[in-house]
């Protein structure tokens, strides 16, 4: 039985950086790099045309850099009928970055010495539906985004109301930084039945994945500082 490859689009104006990805993925039996780019705004120009379900993005380019175009390209409908998530790649590990990139509607957050490894693997995880963050910004991130909910001081827990009260029990966990497998284990449930909720609190909430669904868990109330995963 075959499957379908994940399309990928790589985007650097490093040449060097995009040839030296594009033979690890094309080696891959799952997944197949379909469009490069060495800009933001000849990303924009290709996807038109070309369908794409992950589009690995450098931050910092000449011309259009990656948050601008990732904003553009999350908020549009290209032609081809295929919205591409986004993973942002950065030399800088920055929390700033970070916030900006998920504003911008990224899918994923890595710093570009991550291992090969990690970078396929959140190309995958980010496919699936899932958000990726760099480890080393995600318990920095989480704290960030409690404090300025508290800064704020205007929670909104009218976000939840469509939600069940199991399906906020699991985004509760999933906000703890619990994964499918380990939210299972401590609800007692099959991981498939997990994977189920989780689905359908990205729908009643409109999250695109994982890492907006924990800002929508601060943001409502949902989950206060200090009670994130270590």
């Amino acid at each position: 039985m075959t499957t379908e490859k994940i399309r990928v689009g790589l985007v650097d104006d490093m040449q060097l950086m995009r040839s030296g990805l594009a033979m690890v993925i094309d080696s891959l039996d799952d997944m197949t790099v379909v469009m490069e780019a060495e800009d933001g705004r000849q990303a924009i120009e290709r996807l038109q045309s070309t369908p794409v379900d992950v589009l690995v993005m450098d931050v910092r380019m000449e011309g259009m850099n990656g948050l601008e175009a990732t904003r553009i390209i999350t908020a549009e409908h290209p032609p081809t009928g295929v919205s591409p998530k986004v993973i942002i790649l950065t030399t800088f590990d920055e929390d700033e970055y970070v916030m900006e990139a998920i504003d911008a509607g990224a899918s994923g957050f890595l710093v570009k010495d991550a291992p090969t490894e990690s970078m396929i693997e959140a190309i995958r995880t980010v496919h699936r539906g899932d958000g990726v963050i760099a480890p080393s910004t995600t318990k920095r991130l989480i704290d960030r985004i409690a404090a300025e909910s508290l800064r704020s001081s205007q929670t909104r827990p009218e976000l939840l109301e469509p939600l069940t009260e199991r399906e906020r029990e699991v985004l509760y966990l999933i906000a703890r930084g619990l994964s499918n497998l380990e939210i299972a284990a401590e609800l007692y449930v099959a991981e498939a039945t997990v994977k189920t909720h989780v689905g359908r609190i990205f729908t009643k909430l409109g999250a695109r994945d994982r890492v907006q669904a924990v800002v929508l868990a601060y943001e409502a109330g949902l989950v206060k500082p200090g009670q994130s995963a270590s």
